[in-house]
């Protein structure tokens, strides 16, 4: 079965700027019956680390309906894993193949229910569609993580890779890559200045990242403090 890959995001030009208007009015109205919360696959999703959550959708709702799609064929393949493995009776305690293939299928339902909450009432709207490849060593973790962003900490650099961090991070669709972001913001948080450090518009990118890292796991926030 061949299933089309979730689109890329298109990045809209200043023009734009009426579409953004007519898509947040479409988006303000309440869920639909079908749509999940982020909550609904495996722990509830309680990872709020900020109330407001107003990132302005850069692709139409067309390009997310076709993401909706997409990502529902794939989660439909992930099942099919999941339950070759159990015929196979595979022990999830003690099969990695099956553990992982469980975590992949929730952390893929998750992400399939931000995209029907954003569809539905304009929530939980990730900054991109596409999941970009990325390569991390864990254990132990590569000193360098494979940023687009060139690694480097002044002010206008580091609010460029904290966004970077936020995008990649709320379309993570396998654990893998929940894991290998949230290891990538923990290395590298620490390594600008404390004038840096103290920016606000990357201290948002960041608390953003993580909190689509919690909602796709299912897990609730842990409260991280730098230390002096």
């Amino acid at each position: 079965m061949r299933v089309a890959r979730s689109p890329r995001a298109v990045w809209l030009p200043t023009h734009a700027a009426t579409w953004l208007i007519a898509f947040n009015i479409a988006c303000s109205g309440p869920p639909t019956n079908g749509a999940r919360s982020p909550g609904d696959h495996g722990e509830a999703a309680t990872g709020e680390v900020a109330e407001d959550d107003d990132v302005k959708p850069t692709y139409s709702p067309a390009e997310l309906g076709r993401a909706l799609i997409a990502e529902r064929g794939l989660e439909a393949i992930a099942e099919r894993v999941v339950a070759d493995h159990e015929r196979a009776d595979h022990d999830l305690a003690t099969s990695e193949p099956m553990r992982v293939a469980v975590a992949d299928l929730a952390v893929r339902r998750r992400f399939i229910a931000t995209l029907e909450s954003c569809q539905a009432s304009g929530r939980w709207c990730p900054p991109r569609l596409d999941e970009r490849p990325f390569a991390f060593e864990l254990d132990p973790p590569d000193p360098r993580p494979p940023l687009d962003t060139p690694l480097r900490f002044d002010l206008t650099t580091w609010r460029t890779l904290t966004a970077e961090l936020h995008g990649r991070a709320c379309a993570c669709r396998t654990i893998a890559c929940v894991d290998a972001i949230g290891v990538a913001i923990d290395q590298l948080e620490p390594e600008p200045t404390r004038e840096v450090q103290g920016d606000e518009l990357a201290s948002d990118s960041l608390t953003r990242a993580r909190q689509c890292l919690f909602r796709l796991r299912g897990t609730s926030p842990a409260v991280r403090v730098l230390e002096p």
